[in-house]
C-alpha cells in the first residue's frame, strides 16, 4: 500500500490535472476492457461448465447406484436382476414406459437446440412436436398437471413445460430468419417453410405469404444498410440477386406442373410439397419417426411405446397445391409492392454516386450478375411460368433511375463549367479593361492590347521540338505550334481560356463516354445476356449534346450581356473597353478551333475521324443536296452562333473605329482656311500635252494634275490600316472588313455632303448681294472652292471610293456600281471645273488615279484585300504609257523576284521638292498627328536629294519613291 501511495504522489507531482484525468481515463478503460474479456470468457465456457456439471451429477448417480448394489451384495439380498427374456408384469412395463418417456422428454430440448444450432430447423420442429406429444401422453399440459404425482416426484419437468413455448418461438424465429437470407439453398428454404407450417399449422398459401414477406423485409434491410462509396455497387447487386433468387425459389418451391405436362429435369418444382410429405410420413421415404439414431441406441429406448417411436407430425388441413393464377397474382403484387421501395431506395443510393463512371460500374456489375450462368439459366422459362411474361429488372426498375441520375450529373457538370467559364470571362475582361498607360500590365494583356506585337515577336514555342523530323501530316489533331497560333491571331489570353474550357469539357466527355460503348464498334452481347447495356446510348448522347449546347449558349449569353453593356460607351482609340470587345470577338471565333472536345461533345463521338460536312447544293447540283445528320446540324448551328456573336463584337469595334477616325477626317476636310488647304495639299505632276490649233499646227502645253491624295486622306487610310493591323487584320472575317469599309465610306460621303452643303450655303450668301459676298470674303475661315481645289477633292473622293469600296467574291470589279451620293458630290465638284479643262484632264486624271492605286496597294493592302481590281481597266491607254507598270527585275540585285519599275528615276524639279518640304512643315503644324505617323515618312527619310545616282538603290526606284509623294 505504501508503494502504491508513493506512486500516486509521484503522479500528482509530475503531471498536471488534465494529464491526471487522462491517466484516470486510461485506467478505467483498461478496467472495463478486462471486465469485458472476463465476461466473454465466462460466456464461451458456460456450456462447457454446464456439460461438466451434468457429467459430475451423472457420475455421482452412477457412484450411488454402484454403492447401493455393493451393499446389497454384502447383505446377501435376494433381489437380483432376472434373465433377459423374463417377461415383466404389466405394472412394471407401464412404469418403465413412463420412465422412458420422461427420459425422452428431458432429452428433447437438448436435441432441439442442437438441431437449431446446426441449421436443421425441420428436425427441430419435429422434435418439438414430439415433446408436445410426450407431454400430452404424460398429461402434463392439463390444468391439473401441477397436482399430479409425476410432477411431484420430478419437479424438473415443470421447467421443461415452461421452456416448451420458448423453444417453439426460437425455431420459428430462426426459420423466418433463414427465409430472409438470399444465400439459402432451395432445400433449406423448403425445410424452413415446412417447419413454420408444422409449428403454426398453416397452409401453403400462408407459407407463400410468409416467404414473400420475409424477402420484402430482406429488401428493406439491404436498402437501409450504411453505404460508403463502393458499397453502393454491392447493395444494388445484392438487390438484383435477391429478386432473381426469390423468383427462382418461388418456382422451385410453390409451382406445380399441370397434369398432362411432362416435368423438365432442368426446372425443379414442387419442392415444398414433397418435403412436407416426407416430413409428415405421407411419403414412405419419410416413415420411421422423428427420433435420431443415437437415441435409438440408448438402453431405455426399448421401453418407449409404439405411439412415441412411430410419431409423425401432421397438419390439421390438407396441403393443397397453389393454383397458377393465384401464384401469378401474388407474385405480381409482391413485385409491384417491392418496386416502389426499390426505386426509392436505389434513388437515394445513387445520390452518393458522383460520376458516370461509377454508374457504368454499377450497371456492368448488375449485367454480369444477371447474365451469369447461374442467374440466366432458364430465366425466361421461369418468368413465363410464374408471371406469364418475360421480366427484366434492369429495364423495369433501374434503367430509368440511372438515366435520371445521369441527367442530374450531366446538368451539374455543365452548370459547373458554365459558372467557371463565366467567372473566367469576367476576370479576363476585368484585366483587359485596365488602361494601357498603367505600368502594371502583364505581357499577355499588352499583347491583347496590340496583337501585332504578338504576331511579330519570337517565342520558344513557335516551332515544336520535333519539327525537323516529324511532318505536319503525322502530328495529332491537338498539336499546334506557336506559329500556327500567330497565323490565326490567337493571343495567349484566348489560348488560355480555350485550354481551360477544353480541359473541363474533356473531363466531362471522358466521364460520359465511360457509360457508352467504345470507339471501334458496339460490342456484341453474349447470347445469354440479361439486357442490352447500351440500349440507351442514343439518349445519353443526346443528353450530352443538349447540355453542351446549353453551356455554350450560356457563355454566349454572358458575352452578349458584356457587349450590350459596352455598346454606346466605346471611345477609341485607346479605350480599354474596346480591348475587351476584341477579346470576346476573338474568343468566339477561336472556340470551335481551340476546343476540339466541344465538337466531340456536340457530335457525341469519343475521337477518331470527325464526320465531313456535306458539300453545298451549288457544288452538287440541283436535287443532289445531301441530308445533314442531326448532330452535325446542331454542331453547325453552334458554330454559326459563335461566328455570329464574333461578328457582332467585331461590328462594335469597326463602328467605333470608323466613327473616331472619320470624325478627325471630317474636321480637317471642313476647315475652310487657306492654311488648312495648304497644309493638306500634296505635290502635283506636270504633264506635257499637244493640242492642235485651228490652223492645223500643234501646240505643246503643260498641265498640272494631282498624283497623290491629300494628307488627311492618307492619314485616314493609314490610321485605318494601323487599327486593322493592331487587331490582326489578316484574320478578320471578310464580312467584318467589308462592313468596316462600307461604314467608313458612308461616313466619308457624309463628310463630303457636309462640305457640299457648306459651299452651297456660301454660294447662296454670295448670290444674295454684294454686301453678303464682301462679308463672306472677309471671314477668316472662308476659302473659295477654286478649280485646283475641286480637282484635288475630286481626286481624293474617287481614290477613296476605289479603296473603300467593299467587293465580294462573286462580284466582278466592272459590275460595282457607284453610290448615288458619290455621283452627287462628283457632279458638284465637276461643276467648279471648266468643262473644256475637265475633258482634257479626265484621261490623265484616270491614269494618275490607276497608277496611285497600284502603288499604294501594298501600303493599304489590308483594306484592298486580294481582289484583282487593277486589271481590265476601262479605256485604252496611250501608246506612250507603259503597259506593265510592275515588271520583274532584269538584273539580280538583292531580291530576285521583287517587282521593279521600268523607269529608274522620275524627273522632279528642285522647286517641287522644296515646295513639298514647305507643305510638309505646314502640315506638321496644322495636323494633330506627328510626322512619324505620316504615310511614307520612313521612305522619305531614306531618299536623297539626288535621284540620278548611278548605283541602283531599292529606295531610289520610282514606284517605291512615288509612294511618299
Amino acid at each position: 500500500m505504501a508503494a502504491r501511495g508513493a506512486e500516486a504522489e509521484a503522479l500528482f507531482e509530475a503531471h498536471t490535472a488534465a494529464e491526471l484525468r487522462a491517466v484516470e481515463r486510461r485506467l478505467r478503460a483498461g478496467i472495463e476492457q478486462k471486465r469485458e474479456e472476463l465476461r466473454q470468457m465466462v460466456g464461451e465456457r458456460y456450456r462447457d461448465l454446464i456439460e461438466a456439471a451434468d457429467t459430475i451429477a451423472e457420475m455421482r448417480r452412477s457412484a450411488e447406484r454402484l454403492l447401493g448394489a455393493v451393499r446389497g451384495l454384502q447383505r446377501g439380498g435376494t433381489a437380483r436382476p432376472g434373465p433377459a427374456g423374463t417377461v415383466r408384469p404389466p405394472a412394471h412395463q407401464s412404469f418403465y414406459g413412463a420412465a422412458a418417456q420422461l427420459k425422452l422428454l428431458l432429452e428433447v430440448p437438448e436435441q432441439v437446440w442442437g438441431a437449431v444450432e446446426g441449421g436443421r430447423y425441420l428436425p427441430a420442429a419435429r422434435l418439438h412436436l414430439l415433446g408436445a406429444h410426450l407431454r400430452r401422453q404424460l398429461q402434463l399440459d392439463t390444468p391439473r398437471a401441477r397436482s399430479s404425482a409425476v410432477l411431484a416426484r420430478f419437479p424438473i419437468l415443470l421447467r421443461q413445460v415452461a421452456a416448451a413455448s420458448h423453444l417453439r418461438s426460437t425455431v420459428l424465429q430462426e426459420s423466418k430468419a433463414l427465409l430472409r437470407c438470399p444465400t439459402g439453398s432451395e432445400q433449406a428454404v423448403a425445410e424452413a417453410l415446412c417447419a413454420i407450417m408444422l409449428l403454426e399449422d398453416s397452409s401453403p398459401r400462408q407459407a407463400l405469404a410468409d416467404f414473400l414477406l420475409a424477402r420484402k423485409m430482406a429488401i428493406q434491410q439491404l436498402l437501409n444498410q450504411p453505404h460508403h462509396g463502393a458499397g453502393i455497387k454491392a447493395q444494388v447487386c445484392s438487390l438484383m440477386e435477391l429478386l432473381s433468387t426469390t423468383l427462382f425459389q418461388a418456382h422451385a418451391l410453390f409451382y406445380t406442373v399441370p397434369e398432362g405436362v411432362p416435368p423438365e429435369p432442368a426446372l425443379p418444382c414442387g419442392l415444398l410439397f414433397s418435403t412436407l410429405e416426407s416430413s409428415t410420413g405421407q411419403n414412405p421415404a419419410g416413415r420411421g419417426g422423428v427420433l435420431q439414431e443415437d437415441l435409438k441406441l440408448s438402453s431405455w429406448f426399448k421401453y418407449l411405446p409404439e405411439s412415441v417411436v412411430e410419431f409423425q407430425p401432421a397438419l390439421r388441413t390438407l396441403a393443397h397445391p397453389i393454383s397458377q393464377e393465384y401464384l401469378r397474382e401474388t407474385l405480381q403484387q409482391w413485385i409491384n409492392m417491392c418496386s416502389e421501395d426499390i426505386r426509392t431506395g436505389v434513388r437515394t443510393l445513387l445520390v452518393y454516386v458522383k460520376s458516370m463512371k461509377g454508374l457504368a460500374g454499377i450497371r456492368d456489375a448488375v449485367w454480369e450478375l444477371l447474365s451469369s450462368e447461374s442467374s440466366s439459366h432458364s430465366w425466361e422459362a421461369v418468368c413465363r411460368r410464374l408471371l406469364g411474361r418475360p421480366v427484366s429488372f434492369w429495364e423495369e426498375l433501374l434503367q430509368e433511375l440511372f438515366l435520371d441520375r445521369l441527367q442530374t450529373l450531366t446538368k451539374e457538370g455543365f452548370d459547373s463549367i458554365s459558372s467557371s467559364s463565366k467567372q473566367l470571362l469576367a476576370a479576363a475582361l476585368q484585366e483587359l479593361e485596365v488602361k494601357g498607360g498603367s505600368g502594371a500590365l502583364s505581357k499577355q494583356i499588352q499583347l491583347e492590347h496590340n496583337v501585332s506585337l504578338f504576331l511579330w515577336s519570337e517565342s520558344p514555342g513557335d516551332l515544336p521540338g520535333d519539327a525537323a523530323w516529324v511532318s505536319v501530316g503525322q502530328r495529332g489533331p491537338f498539336a499546334r505550334s506557336g506559329l500556327a497560333m500567330k497565323a490565326q491571331a490567337l493571343t495567349p489570353c484566348v489560348q488560355s481560356f480555350c485550354s481551360t474550357l477544353d480541359s473541363k469539357l474533356k473531363a466531362r466527355l471522358e466521364d460520359v463516354l465511360s457509360y457508352l460503348p467504345g470507339d471501334d464498334s458496339v460490342p456484341k452481347e453474349p447470347p445469354h445476356s440479361a439486357f442490352d447495356r447500351f440500349a440507351d446510348a442514343g439518349t445519353v448522347q443526346e443528353l450530352l449534346r443538349d447540355s453542351c449546347v446549353a453551356c455554350i449558349q450560356h457563355l454566349l449569353g454572358c458575352v452578349q450581356e458584356q457587349l450590350q453593356s459596352a455598346q454606346g460607351q466605346l471611345d477609341p482609340p485607346g479605350d480599354a473597353r474596346l480591348n475587351a470587345v476584341l477579346f470576346m470577338a476573338r474568343l468566339c471565333q477561336a472556340l470551335p478551333e481551340l476546343c476540339p472536345h466541344l465538337q466531340r461533345c456536340v457530335l457525341g463521338r469519343p475521337g477518331g475521324a470527325e464526320p465531313k460536312e456535306p458539300r453545298s447544293a451549288k457544288k452538287l447540283g440541283k436535287g443532289k443536296a445531301q441530308e445533314v445528320p442531326p448532330e452535325l446540324a446542331k454542331w453547325q448551328g453552334v458554330k454559326a452562333e459563335l461566328l455570329q456573336q464574333s461578328l457582332v463584337a467585331y461590328q462594335l469595334w469597326s463602328s467605333a473605329v470608323t466613327k473616331a477616325l472619320v470624325q478627325c477626317f471630317t474636321h480637317t476636310l471642313l476647315l475652310d482656311t487657306a492654311g488648312s488647304v495648304l497644309a493638306t495639299a500634296t505635290n502635283w505632276d506636270e504633264i506635257e500635252i499637244q493640242e492642235e490649233t485651228e490652223s492645223g499646227s500643234s501646240v505643246t502645253s503643260k498641265i498640272r494634275l494631282p498624283v497623290q491624295p491629300s494628307w488627311h486622306v492618307q492619314c485616314l487610310l493609314f490610321s485605318l490600316c494601323q487599327e486593322v493591323n493592331r487587331v490582326g487584320g489578316h484574320t478578320l472575317p471578310k464580312v467584318t472588313l467589308q462592313e468596316l469599309l462600307r461604314s467608313c465610306m458612308a461616313e466619308v460621303l457624309a463628310a463630303y455632303g457636309k462640305l457640299v452643303e457648306q459651299k452651297q450655303e456660301k454660294r447662296a450668301l454670295c448670290q444674295g448681294g454684294a454686301h453678303s459676298c464682301l462679308s463672306c470674303l472677309q471671314r477668316p475661315d472662308s476659302f473659295p472652292l477654286t478649280q485646283s481645289r475641286a480637282l484635288q477633292l475630286l481626286y481624293d473622293l474617287r481614290y477613296l471610293s476605289i479603296i473603300l469600296t467593299a467587293k465580294s467574291e462573286d462580284t466582278k470589279p466592272s459590275r460595282i456600281k457607284q453610290d448615288s451620293g458619290i455621283d452627287k458630290v462628283i457632279d458638284f465638284l465637276e461643276g467648279h471645273i471648266d468643262p473644256f479643262d475637265l475633258d482634257v484632264f479626265t484621261p490623265h486624271l484616270n491614269s494618275n488615279l490607276n497608277r496611285l492605286v497600284q502603288r499604294t496597294s501594298v501600303l493599304f493592302g489590308l483594306l484592298t484585300g486580294t481582289e484583282n481590281q487593277y486589271t481590265s481597266r476601262g479605256g485604252a491607254l496611250s501608246s506612250q504609257e507603259l503597259h506593265n507598270i510592275l515588271p520583274l527585275a532584269s538584273s539580280q540585285i538583292r531580291f530576285g523576284l521583287l517587282p521593279l519599275s521600268m523607269s529608274s528615276s522620275r524627273k522632279s524639279k528642285s522647286t517641287a521638292r522644296s515646295t513639298e518640304r514647305v507643305q510638309g512643315q505646314a502640315a506638321a503644324a496644322v495636323l494633330p498627328r506627328d510626322d512619324e505617323a505620316r504615310p511614307g515618312s520612313l521612305f522619305r527619310q531614306l531618299l536623297t536629294d539626288d535621284e540620278d545616282a548611278a548605283a541602283p538603290s531599292l529606295f531610289k526606284l520610282g514606284w517605291l519613291s512615288g509612294m511618299t509623294k
